[in-house]
């Protein structure tokens, strides 16, 4: 068991860059764009062995690399590589003859797999620029003016934050007194380094630009809007979340700093609540998403914040299952604007009544995943003013859910009347 897991768990980031090497010549370039949905296979089968306790850990000091895997990052990568396998198979679909699409759609994926399972500094940052840059070429598919200026402002938004997130590795490393570069080293010695506070700002800054936390979020709805659906779908459920893992694993919240945690707390509210007060003027049903992510990013980093102010035991862990629960809904209502638009009269509501309780669920809607995700952060946030403010950006995302759900119905009646097409209603399903 051991042994396959520790298979599972190399192949995770490697498979999606072996299909890649596999696929050099054109004829066979076209079938890799049809096995868009394989390659996240072993990071399934290894988040299920994580989940079910099989940790498992892998070292090639020759060439500095390593991997590990344990129940935190198993929830994310259970949920992710479903994402990835979804979007997968409608991108097969859609983009099947796009070579270069299917390129940078297996470099996003290989890095998104492997900031989960990433061990040490220099494993975790190449690994994150590679879930950052190829997806560049995902946002240009369509090619037209919008498509660029999207890509444009996601390139120059994503190179300051690998500048950000190497600074704060150098200071991370510098306050290692033993030189050592493995995360669980560098962390342990984060709190009495003295070079804590740079390290904070920088990771904070960095992962949350990433997470598009206010004011650092400009290029999440351009993003959003511009790219097709599949690679919205995986960019927004499963990319996204890279700073989701990186404020996870390179947050000290084993020691309460209640400083730094009420800020990171006060920050993600103002997201919260932003991103709900922008979305609900917009009329692009993927910028309204796109806005929506903001507002359930800023959730997730309050749950940080409020665990990092008084180290509440299971942070980490609660974080992650909410944040699972975002990725699995955020890129199915993607998805369901393409099905929407193709559903014939006969499937129209049942369209419509699925993607409702896909929606409201992100605002907890009783005896749904979101419902026990919010349940799962009751801990972090408490009963005083984070709970508070928390109940209240619930509200409000009903209210952003419920302006989602008129625009997709507005658009569903709008849209010519054809047969429900398998190619998107499977992923969706």
């Amino acid at each position: 068991m051991n042994a396959l897991c520790l298979v599972l768990l190399i192949a995770t980031p490697a498979t999606p860059l072996v299909m890649l090497a596999l696929c050099g010549s054109q004829a066979r370039r076209y079938f890799l764009s049809s096995c868009l949905w394989i390659a996240p296979l072993p990071a399934l089968g290894a988040a299920l062995m994580a989940i079910g306790g099989q940790s498992s850990a892998f070292a090639a000091p020759a060439i500095g690399y390593t991997l590990f895997i344990d129940k935190v990052a198993g929830v994310l990568l259970l949920v992710v590589a479903i994402l990835w396998i979804g979007a997968g198979l409608a991108a097969a679909r859609r983009e099947a003859r796009d070579v270069r699409f299917s390129v940078c759609w297996m470099l996003t994926m290989a890095g998104s797999f492997g900031v989960f399972v990433a061990a040490d500094l220099l494993t975790f940052y190449l690994l994150y620029a590679l879930v950052s840059i190829p997806a560049f070429g995902l946002i240009m598919r369509n090619g037209d003016a919008a498509s660029k200026r999207a890509a444009g402002v996601y390139m120059a938004f994503t190179i300051l934050g690998e500048a950000f997130l190497l600074a704060a590795f150098a200071l991370l490393a510098a306050g290692e007194p033993n030189g050592s570069l493995q995360i669980q080293d560098v962390m342990a010695a984060l709190p009495g380094s003295p070079w804590r506070n740079g390290a904070l700002v920088l990771i904070i800054a960095s992962f949350g630009l990433k997470i598009a936390l206010v004011p650092m979020h400009g290029w999440m709805p351009l993003t959003y809007t511009a790219a097709p659906l599949p690679a919205a779908a995986a960019l927004s459920g499963a990319a996204v979340k890279a700073g989701v893992i990186g404020l996870i694993r390179f947050l000290p919240f084993d020691t309460a700093l209640p400083d730094w945690g009420e800020a990171l707390a006060a920050v993600g509210f103002i997201s919260a609540f932003y991103g709900v007060a922008v979305g609900i003027t917009q009329h692009n049903l993927k910028t309204v998403l796109a806005y929506s992510s903001i507002s359930q990013m800023g959730v997730i980093a309050a749950v940080m914040g409020m665990g990092l102010a008084s180290a509440i035991p299971g942070t980490a862990l609660d974080s992650a299952v909410y944040a699972a629960h975002h990725v699995l809904v955020k890129g199915a209502l993607f998805l369901s604007i393409g099905v929407a638009a193709v559903a014939s009269q006969k499937y129209r509501p049942l369209v419509m009544w699925l993607s409702a309780i896909m929606a409201l669920s992100l605002a907890g809607l009783p005896i749904t995943g979101g419902w026990l995700a919010k349940l799962v952060v009751k801990a972090p946030l408490g009963d005083g003013i984070a709970g508070t403010l928390a109940d209240l950006s619930a509200a409000a995302t009903t209210l952003l859910m419920l302006h989602f759900l008129m625009l997709l119905a507005r658009m569903a009646q709008q849209s010519p009347q054809t047969k429900t097409q398998v190619a998107i209603d499977a992923p969706w399903l």
